[in-house]
Order: C-alpha cells, then structure tokens, then sequence
C-alpha cells in the first residue's frame, strides 16, 4: 500500500508556498508554478512543511498526486529539471537556430517543433540535446514528443533516445547456407 500521501513535504530556504482555497502556489527562485488540488484535500502549510490530509479513504488517488505534484514544484522552483536527448545515425543531427530547433532524423524533411514557453534548449554539440525547464511534467513531454520524431529501432540502433536509454538490440537475418 502506497503511503506517499501521508509524508510531509519539507520546504527549503528561499521557497515560498501559498495555498488560496484549492489552489497551491509554489515561488522559488527559479520561478513559480501552482496546481489546482481535489476539493475533498486539505493542504496545510507551516513555515517548514506542507501537509496534506484527505476527508476519507475515497480520495486516496488524488491524495498521493497531490502530494507527489507539490514535491515536484518545489524541486522544479529550487533545482529544475533536464532531459538530455541524443541522435544515433548518419545525417541526424540537432539544430538551433534562433529560438527555433531544427531537427534532421533520417525524413525527407525536417523537423521544426515549436519551443514551449518555459523552457531552454541547448544543443552542446550536433547529435545532443538537452532540455531544460523548472516544470517535470512540461520537461518531460517535450522530450518524448522530440523522441517520438524517429524512435530507437533495434537492428542498428538508429533513432533519437535518451542519454541514459540502454536499446535491446536484436540480432540480423542469417545468412543461408
């Protein structure tokens, strides 16, 4: 049984956490974010902690989120969040031009997607990427969207993936005898 909804959130220096009926805002020095919580959820804030407490057992679902996305605002406000992407194959490559990525990946075009606002995107060098932003949520689908542009394959290993994604590989066809 999950208990992430009964810990406390602990609130560091420089971190300001405000709740206006079911509305929790976190300031930071990284930005602000807020999020809209269950009405059955109560969010209790001290000068070090925040708690949430739910009516009954029937809100459980929403108990966890809840605590789990305060969490993530707090870490977002203070540290921030980053993917970092990598291209695997001939031609593919990242570029930044102006606030525009332009992304090579094997098509008979390129790829162009728009930047969400909050969020930077730096190319170290042309088959890297990394995507920052103080939102884990915004972060995080905006690298999927970019990975979904030409997924890992398994035979050569081409495609765009995470720094960090290990691709099964799969063995070729055999040569008949």
């Amino acid at each position: 049984m999950s208990r992430v909804g009964n810990r406390t959130i602990i609130i560091p220096a420089g971190v300001t956490v405000s709740v206006d009926g079911n509305i929790v805002t976190v300031k930071g020095p990284k930005g602000e974010l807020s999020t809209e919580v269950n009405k059955n959820l109560t969010v209790v804030v001290t000068e070090t902690e925040v708690k949430i407490t739910r009516d009954n057992d029937n809100y459980k679902q929403f108990h966890g989120t809840a605590n789990a996305n305060i969490n993530n605002m707090i870490i977002g406000v203070t540290t921030g969040y980053e993917k970092k992407l990598e291209c695997v194959g001939v031609g593919y490559r990242f570029q930044l031009k102006g606030k525009e990525l332009v992304i090579s990946a094997g098509h008979s075009h390129n790829w162009t997607p728009a930047i969400p606002d909050g969020i930077t995107v730096e190319v170290p060098s042309n088959t890297e990427l990394l995507i920052k932003g103080i939102d884990k949520q915004l972060v995080g689908e905006f690298a999927a969207n970019i990975r979904k542009i030409r997924k890992p394959e398994p035979y050569k290993g081409k495609g765009i993936r995470y720094a960090d994604e290990q691709v099964q590989r799969k063995e070729g066809k055999k040569a008949s005898k």
